[in-house]
This record gives C-alpha cells, sequence and structure tokens, in this order.
C-alpha cells in the first residue's frame, strides 16, 4: 500500500484493500520490470494452474506443487514463471525430467532442452515449498494470516493483489493473462475445511491428519483471485435465480451471518437490473469468512466486516447513507463485475476495477433509496479525494497510479452519466459495456471508446482530464457587463465538457470551452449562479 499519511488514507484506503502496490515511484527497479513488463519469456498464455498443497498452520508452512498448462505464442527457449523469492524450489518437470532454471529477484526463468516451438501446448509442474511472507496488515499489505478463532482453532487466510499472487504459487503473475480454470486440492488439517474458488468437487481424508478439500473453477480468474480459506468453517446456502449463494462463516457467527447476509439477495437484484447478470454462475457466489477486512476473490469472496452496516460501522462518505448497507458485502462484490469479470491488462489502470467498483456502492444505493440519496453519497466520497497525482499510472513497471482511483475514478463516472443527461441510455450503456467484456482483459482506452460512443458529445477531453491530469476542471466566471462570462480552466487542451449549473434556481446546461463565453441571461450577483454539484464533480469560481 502506497505510504499515505493523512487521514484521508484511512477513509479511501480503508477500504482500498485492493491496493497493494499504490505507487508512482521515481525510480523502478529491474525487479519492477521483470514483474511488471511483457518480455519475450512471457510469450506464453497460462491456460490452466493445478495446485496441490498441504498447508501446515502450526508451522506457517506450505509445500506442493503447481501444474502449469500453457500455449506458446511464439518460440520458446526460455520461460518466466514468478514465485517469490523466499519461497524454496523443489524442482520443475517437464516430460519426466527436470529442467534446469536461474532465479533473479521474484521471477524464475525455466530453460528447455529445446525450444518449444509456437502454438505448443503442454505443461510443467513446478514443485516448491516454504513459509510464505505473513502479512503486516492484511489486506492492505500482502502475505498469509495465520491466527485462530475465538475457540482456538486454526484460522488462515490470504490477500496478495498487487503484491503478487506469486508471494505463494508459482503463476505467470501479470494481470493480462489469466488462467481458463483453476483446480485446488488443497490438504489441512482434520477438523478444518478450506474454501476456494469455484465448486467443491471433493473431499478426502488422506489418512495422515489430513483432509485434502478440492475445488474448481471453469472460467477465466485473475491470479490474485486464486485463493484459500482454511478454518472450522460451518456452511449454509441460499439461491438467486439460478445462483447458487453459499456462506462460510465461524460457528458461533452462524446467527448473524444468516441475517446480515440477507443482503445478498436485494444486492443481486440490484446489480442483475443495472449492470447484469452474475458474471461467475457456473462457478457460483460464495462469502467466506476471513480474519481480514475482506478481498473480492472471485466466487469466495472474503468477509470480515464484522457483521456490521458500513465500513466496521463507519461510513466513508460522511453522509450517513454508507450506514444503510454492509460495505464489504456491496464493495467487494461489486468487483466481481469490474476487476474480475473485466480486468486491467496492466494494474496502472487499475482504475478500471477500482472506480466501477465503488460507483457500484451508489448504484446499490440507488436501488434501495433512490438517485437523490446515491446523489449525496457520491458527493460525500469526494472530502477522500486528494488530486495530487494521477489516477493512472506508469505503465509496463508493476505500478498503480493514485488511490484517487476509487471515489476519483466514482465520481468521474457520475460525471459521464450526467452528461449523458438520459438515465435510460446510461444503464443501457453500462450493462452492454458489462457484457461486452465479460470475461476480457482490457485497456482504458477500450473504456473510453465505449462510453464515448453513444453520445455526441466527446468524452476523450473529460477521460484525459480526470484520468490522466491530477487537477479537475475549474469552471471560471468573471462578471461581464449585465451579466458573466465563463469558461473552463484545465490542463487539457481545448477542453470543452457541458455542465449544469442553477441560475436563479432554474436549471441550465452550459456548454463552456477554455475560451471565454457570454452568459445569455441575465445575472444580477454571483450568489444567482449555483453549481450542479451533486452530478458534476467540478470546482467552481468567480475571478
Amino acid at each position: 500500500m502506497k505510504k499515505f499519511f493523512s487521514t484521508f488514507l484511512f477513509s479511501i484506503l480503508a477500504f482500498a484493500a485492493s491496493s497493494q502496490v499504490l505507487s508512482n515511484k521515481e525510480k523502478y527497479t529491474e525487479a519492477d520490470t521483470l514483474r511488471g513488463s511483457l518480455r519475450a519469456e512471457r510469450a506464453y498464455d497460462a491456460l490452466k494452474y493445478h495446485l496441490k498443497l498441504k498447508v501446515d498452520p502450526s508451522e506457517k508452512y506450505i509445500g506442493g506443487s503447481n501444474v502449469i498448462t500453457f500455449k506458446m505464442e511464439q518460440k520458446l527457449p526460455t520461460m518466466q514463471i514468478d514465485l517469490f523469492e523466499n519461497m524454496n524450489i523443489d524442482s520443475i518437470v517437464f516430460h519426466r525430467k527436470n529442467l534446469e532454471y536461474n532465479r533473479k529477484y521474484n521471477a524464475v526463468f525455466v530453460e528447455f532442452e529445446e525450444a518449444l516451438a509456437k502454438n505448443t501446448t503442454d505443461s510443467l509442474e513446478f514443485f516448491y515449498s516454504g513459509h510464505p511472507i505473513v502479512a503486516k496488515n492484511a489486506p492492505w499489505d500482502g502475505g498469509f494470516v495465520w491466527t485462530e478463532d475465538e475457540d482456538g482453532n486454526p484460522w488462515v487466510g490470504v490477500a496478495v493483489q498487487g503484491t503478487g499472487a506469486s508471494l505463494w504459487y508459482p503463476n505467470k503473475d501479470h494481470q493480462s493473462d489469466e488462467p481458463d480454470g483453476v483446480q485446488l486440492d488443497i490438504a489441512v488439517p482434520n477438523g478444518l475445511m478450506n474454501v476456494s474458488n469455484g465448486r467443491m468437487i471433493g473431499k478426502k481424508d488422506l489418512g495422515n491428519g489430513y483432509t485434502e478439500w478440492s475445488w474448481k473453477t471453469v472460467n477465466p480468474i485473475n491470479n490474485y483471485d486464486v485463493m484459500i480459506n482454511i478454518a472450522n468453517y460451518e456452511h449454509f446456502s441460499d439461491k438467486f435465480q439460478d445462483l447458487t449463494l453459499d456462506y462460510y462463516v465461524l460457528p458461533y457467527n452462524l446467527d448473524k451471518a444468516k441475517k446480515q447476509f440477507k443482503e445478498v439477495q436485494d444486492m443481486m437484484e440490484c446489480f442483475y437490473d443495472k449492470m447484469g447478470p452474475y458474471p461467475f454462475v457456473e462457478d457460483g457466489y460464495k462469502l467466506v469468512e476471513t480474519p481480514y477486512l475482506g478481498m473480492e476473490h472471485q466466487s469466495a469472496v472474503a468477509y470480515g466486516n464484522k457483521y456490521m452496516k458500513g465500513y466496521l460501522g463507519r461510513d466513508l462518505s460522511g453522509t450517513g447513507v454508507g450506514l444503510k448497507w454492509d460495505y464489504i458485502i456491496i464493495h467487494e462484490s461489486g468487483h466481481e463485475w469490474y476487476g474480475n469479470s473485466i480486468t486491467a491488462k496492466d494494474i496502472a489502470d487499475m482504475w478500471i476495477h477500482e472506480g466501477f467498483t465503488t460507483y457500484t456502492e451508489a448504484i446499490y444505493t440507488e436501488c434501495g433509496w433512490g438517485k437523490e440519496a446515491a446523489l449525496k453519497y457520491i458527493k460525500g466520497q469526494r472530502k477522500n479525494i486528494q488530486n495530487r497525482e494521477t489516477i493512472i499510472g506508469d505503465y509496463g513497471v508493476n505500478a498503480e497510479g493514485s488511490g484517487d482511483m476509487y471515489y476519483k475514478g466514482s465520481n468521474l463516472l457520475n460525471t459521464i452519466r450526467s452528461i449523458y443527461d438520459d438515465d435510460e441510455l446510461w444503464w443501457n450503456t453500462l450493462r452492454d459495456y458489462t457484457a461486452t467484456y465479460k470475461h476480457k482483459v482490457i485497456k482504458t482506452q477500450t473504456v473510453e471508446d465505449f462510453f464515448n460512443k453513444p453520445v455526441e458529445t466527446d468524452l476523450q477531453p473529460v477521460f484525459d482530464q480526470y484520468l490522466r491530469h491530477s487537477r479537475i476542471p475549474e469552471l471560471q466566471f468573471k462578471k461581464d457587463g449585465k451579466t458573466f462570462a465563463y469558461r473552463w480552466r484545465a490542463d487539457v487542451e481545448g477542453f470543452d465538457m457541458p455542465v449544469d449549473v442553477f441560475i436563479d434556481g432554474k436549471e441550465t446546461r452550459l456548454k463552456p470551452t477554455t475560451e471565454w463565453k457570454k452568459l445569455d441571461k441575465k445575472v444580477s450577483s454571483e450568489d444567482s449562479i449555483k453549481l450542479n454539484d451533486l452530478e458534476f464533480y467540478v470546482n467552481m469560481s468567480f475571478k
């Protein structure tokens, strides 16, 4: 998590839990490039991961293997597979032979005896073990959480978004490449359960004091979403239409969970209506109680909000609206559509995950309490925005942009909706977006082009100002005879964007540019002009 020093960090990253690498560095290292760039050694498509692991909570130790199935995108003599350097490599087996390899930082360079030909599909088994990094303060920093529940039973969780899935298992650790599916065979001490992504396909007593729990997904999945959750869980279930809803909680929280998780029904009804169907119906939806606040682990959403409304009983918007619903349920589930289904190719574009998901909080508010409440909530989010650094980060070096990607991203989307000035068109466009790019990896420009197409207004300058510059545009007025003149002050050359203001209480749409325009209405004083600041996130001033 990027080093922030004000109360802003507590609020915006009070649950920017999914961001552990917020960093606009002045200098990047070779390790950053190895992780963040699509080098020649990464010219392969990871098709499937099959993890087979034994987890020992008493020793904080894991050991086993990952069978990596891949397809070559070009002829390749050397393959880069990522695994943190503190983890041991026991062997890497290909066609029953041990391969040679070299390590550099958190990258492993595997040498094939003969270069693999383009379009070859094959697999290797990567055996490894060790003590994975322990999170100091999950989910804000990456790693394992080894703790106990109130009854003294082991309780284990992992949160690695940003830090990297290669913290605990070998993989091609780049967001651009999602395996088409994963299988996890996780052995844990008898009496405990492991819950992972997808559907449970088996449970087997290994006869050595361990039970193996097997889970499998059939949909593409982000590396950082692949997950294990170990505890003495109780399970209960429900359904929404054709979607199975499964819940795994600690036994003494069962009654609270059955009450709190009823909100999932309302959430699904809202999200289906506004955003389209759940993207991973085949893998089901789960909430899994974790010893940390939460994370958007695909089809196995981590929940640690202690069965409270808001964010641990607080409202991050400061409006009171955020206390009407459970922040972790809504925000983390929203990521199933934005982040898990639609994924940014490079983490520099993580606003594609976080801006849209933060906006889902307002979507849910609007479904339950109306548009005015949603607009109030979005406006309240602005107190968490710093406007000091750009939302988009540096490409190819494993670096996100600023934490403004959350609430500034949400306010950008609300501003674009206001530019549309047609709610039916807005919701149709949002649903089309989630359907068009379902299970796809995209870039920021893809988003810009999609939302630009339905409207006559060119939104490119708007995206450029909010995403690629730190400041927001300023609507300036100055006295001009018996009326006023107005213009935009912005970083984007020739910036123009429609905006709504109230003049003597009547709403009026202005179309300012960076050149002064005369207001075609007689205005008695500055006080007669008010910005529609519920719908537009801009500054306004009088010269």
